[in-house]
């Protein structure tokens, strides 16, 4: 008979648990998305990082299960441009740091999140330089998720929950689809825009604005005359 060891930070489920139970759990994320070795409840951040540099596949880890990141092309196209506005920002202001799709970081012990796009102070980061370890223990001060069918309403709010947690500042919903985003100060305070509105950078990232409308519409091929 073989026995299963339990790592450190890893979550030992009831007795009683089902799959059911854990899917429901981690927001009804879909099954395909889940990945069953390591089994549900023993991975670990070492996981995360060994399977994105050998597969150059992107998990986050939640409640010691790998959760594949949802990737899309619109999706990534929407956080570089946004990615590119805040640094082009940050060059000015010299605030902290801005990385994409691909950063990953463990925001409490055995979570790992991987924001579309995180804005990190200089107060967070210890020594002032950027960290040189591949997910390392920071907490970003605003994240933005871009929304996409692959991504359900239970995931989501889940996240928002754990971002705010762990000390999250902001963070931005962007729905490309449907052209609006929510705009989260706590779990339950947001601000709903649309098009025309402005995300606003706050306290956070003071001085910082764009129009979503003109955010979203870079997308659009750019003709002459």
């Amino acid at each position: 008979m073989s026995t299963a060891t339990i790592s450190p930070g890893t979550i030992a489920p009831p007795s009683d648990e089902t799959l059911a139970d854990l899917v429901r759990r981690l927001g009804d994320v879909p099954l395909d998305r889940i990945r069953l070795r390591p089994a549900p409840g023993t991975a670990t951040v070492e996981d995360v990082d060994r399977i994105e540099a050998k597969e150059n596949r992107l998990f986050e880890l939640v409640e010691g299960t790998l959760v594949e990141k949802a990737m899309g092309f619109e999706s990534a196209w929407v956080a570089l441009q946004l990615g590119t506005l805040i640094n082009l920002y940050l060059d000015r202001s010299n605030l902290g740091v801005c990385v994409g799709a691909d950063g990953m970081m463990q925001i409490a012990q055995g979570l790992v999140r991987i924001p579309d796009v995180s804005f990190v102070s200089w107060d967070r980061i210890p020594g002032g330089e950027v960290p040189k370890k591949p997910i390392p223990n920071l907490v970003p001060d605003l994240a933005v998720e871009i929304l996409s069918p692959a991504i359900t309403s239970g995931e989501m709010h889940r996240k928002v929950g754990e971002f705010f947690e762990a000390d999250v500042r902001l963070v931005w919903l962007i729905d490309p689809e449907k052209r609006t985003a929510r705009i989260h100060t706590s779990p339950g305070a947001f601000t709903e825009i649309d098009a025309d509105a402005t995300l606003d950078g706050l306290d956070v990232l003071p001085g910082f604005s764009v129009r979503l409308g003109e955010l979203l519409d870079r997308r659009r091929r750019r003709r002459e005359g």
